[in-house]
């Protein structure tokens, strides 16, 4: 699975995005998985109601099943202007 982030995310961890391999099965188990690979990772996701999800392209919330998705990305909330 390709997991994207972006803006303050993507600078924190210091990626744009990575191929995953999880056994997760919503978008909040594979943030739990995230975040414990080291503090860079449990730093960025420390406060999740900063952090919109979308899967495959679709906005969804962090109770949302991944099974079969192809892409999870993540990203701060959007604001209008």
């Amino acid at each position: 699975m390709e997991i994207r982030y972006f803006a303050w995310l993507r600078e924190r961890l210091g990626t744009a995005q990575e191929t995953v391999e999880t056994e997760a099965a919503t978008v909040a188990d594979l943030v739990a998985e995230l975040s414990a690979r080291d503090e860079g990772y449990a730093h960025a996701f420390s406060d999740t109601r900063a952090i919109r999800a979308a899967v495959d392209q679709d906005l969804v919330e962090f109770d949302a099943p991944i099974a079969g998705a192809r892409e999870v990305a993540f990203f701060p909330p959007m604001t209008g202007g």
